[in-house]
């Protein structure tokens, strides 16, 4: 079988533990990563024994790179993507896929011009818990879903946002928590709603990050074009941070959730999850005592490899998998976007303090 030949954009923290899961892959080959930096570039290159290039259209020819990982900081995701599009190679970005609708829509138009697979990192989707909710709602279990709430309270220091030049700014980092940590259970509940947004009231705050300029602390109330309702509560806050769950009540009046973290929260390079991804509801009837089930799955996989390591794993091999089998991978470009219509819409709604509408943008 032809190994997927991949490279890595950037050298932070995320590049280093996107590496480390591709080395492990039989399906992929890691050979190359791309800097503006040529000394980082140099450094990275030599942890992994790969080539190096500050250039990403060189490193895809010279290296026939067949995808990338892009790992810039947010605002900066959207360059060297179109850089490797043209260039010939498949993209899967970071999240968010971006910070703005305006390089969503220069990314998606690009993917579609050049033929290539465009996607963006959403983990979370992949633990076992997570799909769990989303197959009870494919099932008819919840009957529609017509309330979803994301609650994610975590912890972020000065010396985090100290541990890279770009972090604390609009111009560098493009946001606060909603840009930067709530990607991941903004993006669930997209997931498992399943429909149209159609109106968005929400607004944000720095409560105790003085020394940043962006919001610790976000809180939105989102309406759908089929009359369900979400409600949006995510901080970075609370010390030393406490969980983050998405939970979804359907039509039935049953009710599904996924408790993605908890405890001290993850951050990629310097923590690791403190307990294993869960689901902390499940009121299905007649399914009352799956929990303890669930639990037990859970705690198995946790002891036997890191669940981001796993989830991260398994979100690369289903976008191998799109290539090689040409089809659409699970976190596609379309799907990355919405969790970026959600935030952009916060952002407009604070500065307007008025109900924002879709379509914010035309899609492509």
């Amino acid at each position: 079988m032809k190994k997927i030949r991949m490279a890595i954009v950037g050298t932070g923290k995320a590049s280093h533990m996107h590496a480390r899961v591709l080395k492990k892959l039989d399906e992929a080959e890691l050979v190359a990563v791309s800097s503006r930096n040529i000394e980082k570039a140099k450094q990275f290159a030599s942890v992994y024994g790969i080539n190096y290039s500050t250039d990403v259209g060189e490193m895809i020819k010279t290296n026939y790179v067949d995808a990338v990982i892009v790992c810039t900081p947010h605002p900066n995701h959207s360059s060297p993507a179109l850089d490797a599009m043209q260039a010939g190679a498949h993209v899967l970005v970071e999240k968010p896929l971006a910070s703005n609708l305006e390089d969503c829509d220069k990314m998606i138009s690009a993917s579609k011009a050049y033929n290539k697979k465009l996607g963006v990192i959403s983990q979370r989707r992949f633990f076992p818990a997570s799909i769990r909710c989303k197959k009870a709602i494919e099932d008819g279990k919840l009957g529609i879903p017509m309330i979803g709430t994301v609650t994610m309270l975590g912890w972020r220091d000065e010396a985090y946002y100290k541990s890279d030049p770009w972090r604390g700014s609009w111009q560098h980092e493009g946001g606060g928590v909603l840009v930067n940590q709530a990607p991941h259970q903004l993006d669930l509940l997209m997931w498992y709603m399943g429909s149209e947004p159609e109106s968005l009231f929400g607004t944000w705050k720095n409560i105790n990050h003085p020394y940043v300029e962006i919001e610790d602390t976000a809180i939105a109330i989102l309406n759908f074009k089929n009359g369900a309702v979400a409600n949006i509560l995510v901080s970075n806050s609370q010390k030393p941070g406490l969980y983050g769950n998405v939970h979804i009540h359907g039509s039935t009046g049953a009710s599904v959730g996924v408790q993605t973290e908890s405890g001290a929260m993850f951050i990629a390079g310097v923590s690791s999850m403190k307990a294993p991804p869960s689901n902390d509801m499940w009121g299905i009837p007649g399914e009352e005592d799956f929990l303890d089930k669930f639990s037990k799955e859970d705690r198995e996989i946790f002891s036997a490899t890191d669940p981001i390591d796993y989830s991260i794993g398994a979100q690369q091999l289903n976008f191998i998998e799109s290539i090689t089998h040409d089809r659409e991978p699970m976190v596609n470009a379309i799907e990355g976007r919405k969790v970026v219509e959600v935030f952009t819409a916060i952002y407009q709604s604070q500065r307007s303090g008025e109900l924002v509408k879709w379509p914010l943008f035309n899609r492509q």
